[in-house]
């Protein structure tokens, strides 16, 4: 059907087409590219509910794309205007472009007072970065390092830990150990500087240096490493079961078949020629 479109782009343009790429649905499989991927909703077949709220200034939400291929998990991003799911068993707070102001949004949407009755309730929150400073007693801004200097929120309190925008931003990959031993691995990418009471007891090791902290109870945790739920084991205990799922080799593979699929309909030398390589 497009191939008269060819000839008349060719007359148009003196562009030749080096091929017609047909849909690969497995794409689907692939860490999220972009914002358009957000309030996808899935439904696995065990009883174990995740919930993640969307925030305004959402950031780094591919983070979550192993939890979303999990098989026997419900996994559910809540968009602005719901509330939170009352039977959520971990709600998790994602990374964020700026933590005072979505700290502001969330407490808009109401979702910290759904948080703070799905903790009454023995339900478990995990803060990633941005989202792990939001779980302490206070986040300051004296710089104007995300916005105007001198701002400052109260966080959740649900952490004995207060976080400072100051210093250089952090951006590093890092391998480390989350606190049973099991390995995790990804970056950091943060401007704050946390510490207090709770930071005693770290929810990571990372190149042999603590990273986040741990309730005493043990059911609020934060950290500031990203793509940690890629790292197999450690997602399993997390969950409390193990699918079997090997998310990156499953990744690997798909970007296989994806190599295979353009050989298949691309002049791929011709393309190598012109682009020099």
């Amino acid at each position: 059907m497009f191939t008269p479109a060819l000839d008349i782009i060719r007359e148009r343009t003196g562009l030749d087409c080096l091929g017609i790429v047909p849909w690969f649905p497995d794409a689907a499989l692939l860490p999220a590219e972009d914002s358009a991927s957000l309030g996808r909703t899935r439904r696995g077949e065990g009883a174990l509910k995740v919930v993640i709220p969307q925030l305004s200034r959402i950031a780094n939400f591919d983070d979550f794309d192993p939890l979303a291929a999990e098989p026997g998990l419900s996994l559910e991003i809540v968009a602005p205007g719901r509330p939170l799911p009352l039977d959520a068993d971990l709600v998790i707070l994602p990374g964020s472009k700026s933590t005072i102001a979505d700290l502001a949004f969330l407490r808009a949407q109401g979702w910290d007072i759904d948080i703070l009755a799905h903790v009454r309730r023995g339900g478990r929150v995990l803060g990633i970065c941005a989202g792990y400073q939001m779980l302490g007693r206070l986040v300051s801004d004296p710089m104007g390092v995300e916005g105007p200097a001198g701002g400052a929120a109260p966080g959740l309190d649900l952490l004995d830990i207060e976080t400072v925008m100051a210093g250089d931003k952090v951006l590093t990959r890092i391998d480390g150990v989350d606190r049973a031993g099991h390995p995790v691995s990804g970056y950091e990418m943060h401007m704050g500087r946390t510490t207090g009471p709770d930071t005693a007891r770290p929810y990571l090791t990372l190149g042999g240096q603590p990273d986040g902290a741990v309730s005493a109870d043990g059911r609020i945790m934060g950290c500031y490493l990203h793509g940690l739920f890629a790292a197999d084991a450690f997602r399993a205990a997390l969950l409390g079961e193990d699918s079997g799922l090997a998310y990156q080799p499953q990744v690997d593979a798909v970007l296989d078949r994806l190599a295979d699929h353009l050989d298949a309909h691309l002049d791929v030398e011709r393309l190598r020629a012109i682009s020099g390589l």
